[in-house]
């Protein structure tokens, strides 16, 4: 069954079956989302995931829900106010450390739940890192299927930019913490530098690594997200909730029979 990690005692932790079971790590951030969405929208997204993933999953599916680590690598965020960032070493030694330890007591499959963005390239970097030096099993999920058609239908029409802090992601929040959005606040961005590109854009086969004050509002001032929020919901963030939560199903069962 999925437990969350730190419930366990000592004594029920030994009794793990380390071979099998996944244990899952959420990685989120502390970083701005607008001036409608919380500081802690991806912490909230990853501790709203559990849920979701208990609904979809077996109900003996061998699975730990690690905490959450609340603050990542959030570089580009840096210069708005109450944005948190470690830097990319400290970040990937922090996380070492945790996977060195989980593999000390045995276990062989961590699953890191990517909930921010910024934080996957140094997970791909640990991942393959861990393999080598302890034939470890890293993988690496994402928690927003952003992608898929049924997400992307809950975008409002017209909203072409919707990224960082737009609707996708307030909606997200909505769903599980409606108290903590400012929706009357919201204003919307998008990357001013990049809209008449063809090739050069902010992310793609062509790209740089972009920085919230590429986002911009109306008037050109810097705002940090994509899109327009206005037209979030609650029952938006739900769909992607739970959509997100599905497809991320085939890739758990999947892993459950990898063997290294």
């Amino acid at each position: 069954m999925i437990r969350d990690y730190r419930d366990l005692t000592r004594l029920e932790m030994e009794q793990v079956d380390k071979e099998k079971t996944i244990v899952m790590i959420p990685v989120g951030a502390l970083e701005q989302h607008g001036n409608q969405a919380p500081l802690g929208t991806d912490d909230m997204i990853a501790e709203a995931m559990l849920n979701y993933l208990k609904e979809e999953l077996p109900d003996d599916f061998p699975m730990l829900y690690f905490p959450v680590i609340p603050v990542g690598l959030s570089t580009e965020h840096k210069n708005f106010c109450g944005s948190i960032t470690l830097k990319p070493d400290t970040y990937y030694h922090m996380l070492y450390d945790i996977c060195e330890s989980l593999n000390h007591h045995g276990f062989k499959k961590i699953a890191f739940l990517v909930c921010h963005g910024g934080n996957a390239p140094v997970i791909q970097i640990l991942s393959r890192e861990l393999r080598s030096e302890y034939g470890l099993s890293v993988f690496i999920l994402s928690s927003g299927a952003f992608s898929h058609p049924d997400v992307k239908a809950t975008i409002s029409e017209g909203n072409v930019w919707d990224f960082h802090g737009g609707e996708m992601e307030t909606s997200m929040v909505m769903a599980v913490h409606p108290e903590c959005v400012k929706l009357d606040t919201a204003v919307a961005g998008r990357p001013e530098a990049f809209v008449h590109n063809k090739a050069l854009l902010p992310y793609g086969s062509v790209s740089i690594g972009w920085v919230s004050e590429d986002w911009k509002d109306k008037d050109g001032k810097p705002i940090g997200i994509g899109g327009d929020p206005s037209g979030a919901t609650a029952e938006k963030g739900d769909i992607i909730l739970k959509t997100s939560a599905k497809q991320l199903v085939p890739g758990l069962l999947e892993i459950l029979r990898w063997e290294s």
